[in-house]
């Protein structure tokens, strides 16, 4: 279950992971979380995983593959449905593109 979404855009997503070769059933709601999980980690972590990678995508998902796919979903999904999923997906990815708060003057940071 997506919060957020009304049962007619999670019946079109239900229909969608049923009928296409490249979703199966839970892909959107694991993407969904996937992304989730991974924007709201310190950004010292999301510094590590971008100039390292993370070994653990191979095995739990890649969350930039997932939001990948979250747009595949919104292009196939109907105007309405996929306006309503945009709006959830928003949320996170507004927690995404924030920057990170400047640091105070006379802070510890000696650059």
């Amino acid at each position: 279950m997506i919060d957020g979404l009304s049962s007619r855009a999670l019946s079109e997503i239900r229909r969608l992971e049923h009928s296409r070769n490249y979703l199966r059933p839970g892909d959107v709601d694991a993407a969904l979380c996937l992304w989730q999980d991974y924007v709201h980690r310190p950004e010292r972590e999301l510094w590590h995983d971008y100039e390292w990678g993370n070994v653990h995508w191979y095995c739990c998902g890649n969350p930039l593959e997932a939001r990948a796919l979250l747009d595949m979903v919104m292009r196939a999904l109907s105007p309405r449905s996929a306006r309503e999923l945009r709006k959830v997906i928003g949320r996170y990815d507004a927690v995404w593109s924030r920057s990170s708060p400047p640091y105070p003057p006379g802070s510890d940071c000696k650059w």
